[in-house]
């Protein structure tokens, strides 16, 4: 759950963006544009925030009246190994310092679901961080690392535990709603595992700096899930992504890469086995949300639907491709 220092809205200082060229963080720029908020993004070309010895240059960068986003992390992609894993505690490490030399008027930690169990559904605030790999323990550990050091300083502390994102931009093009735009677009094909029957929480990009730029203006404390319900299916966004495509698409099925785990629930999870309407859980299987905070601490806010979402994702690719296409006939370069 969230707290408001500022119960109406007031434009932070200025922002300084911790990662500068990521995906969300070139959106959480452009809403500063928008708003009339100054900010500075700082990207690993000018700090490489996993040398802790750079603490002192980005301590001489900050200001007491600054609102700090945090977007840096070596994604699962970029390894998910220990060296990975060292390298993000030393970021959050390089932070830690810095603020021991300075102060921030509120901090915001871009999180990630992956702190939780996904056995344990539905999840919400309240649910226990049980990292199961890597990945999940980097931001639980660095989770930790912030609040204690802010929390010793009464800075506002807020963490933003993120589901899916998509949308244009996407840098990462993951399996869902980023890789089956594409493919389909440039392909005319998707492919599914199994019968992509997980279901999961994908939020659109607009939808995610919405709220990261009301918990600026609101300089809230807390945590929040940014998550969407109900949960759909992979399955289903193929389909929603086929019929929005405007040509034939053909929805390919491979073989899972890791096998459908069925565990009984535990006579303490009733609630969820009720929730779930009986149905088996595991790892890979489903990953839902009560999303009742979000209204809770921002009750005019409402998320973009997945069709909309996907619409729009759709329209932004086809510009993008068609810009490059024209490019390439005025240069006399052949498109792919």
């Amino acid at each position: 759950m969230l707290s408001h220092q500022n119960p109406s809205r007031m434009n932070p200082d200025r922002v300084v963006i911790l990662g500068a060229q990521g995906f969300i963080s070139l959106h959480i720029q452009n809403w500063c544009i928008a708003n009339g908020v100054d900010s500075l993004s700082i990207g690993s070309s000018e700090i490489d925030l996993s040398d802790v010895g750079n603490a002192s240059r980005l301590a001489a960068l900050l200001r007491a009246t600054d609102a700090v986003v945090m977007t840096s992390v070596l994604t699962p992609e970029k390894g998910r190994d220990y060296v990975t894993l060292m390298r993000n505690l030393r970021m959050a490490e390089t932070i830690c310092t810095a603020l021991t030399e300075v102060r921030c008027a509120h901090f915001v930690y871009l999180s990630s679901d992956a702190v939780y169990d996904a056995q344990k559904i539905p999840l919400d605030e309240d649910s226990a961080r049980e990292p199961i790999d890597q990945y999940a323990l980097c931001h639980t550990a660095r989770e930790m690392m912030l609040g204690a050091e802010l929390s010793g300083k009464s800075i506002p502390f807020c963490i933003l535990r993120l589901t899916t994102v998509y949308g244009p931009g996407d840098k990462h093009n993951a399996y869902g709603p980023n890789r089956f735009v594409r493919t389909a677009l440039r392909e005319g094909r998707i492919k599914l595992f199994g019968k992509g029957e997980e279901r999961r929480s994908h939020v659109y990009i607009d939808d995610v700096v919405n709220l990261i730029g009301l918990t600026l203006v609101h300089r809230s404390s807390g945590t929040l899930n940014i998550a969407i319900r109900p949960a759909v299916s992979f399955g289903d966004i193929a389909k929603i992504v086929s019929d929005l495509a405007g040509k034939p698409i053909q929805i390919e099925h491979a073989e899972r890469i890791v096998p459908v785990i069925h565990r009984p629930y535990k006579p303490t999870q009733l609630f969820r086995f009720i929730y779930n309407l009986g149905r088996p859980i595991g790892p890979i299987v489903h990953r839902t949300f009560v999303n009742s905070a979000v209204f809770s601490a921002f009750p005019e806010f409402r998320f973009t639907s997945l069709e909309a979402g996907l619409a729009h994702f759709i329209g932004a690719e086809r510009s993008l491709a068609d810009n490059g296409n024209a490019a390439a006939s005025a240069t006399g370069i052949k498109g792919e």
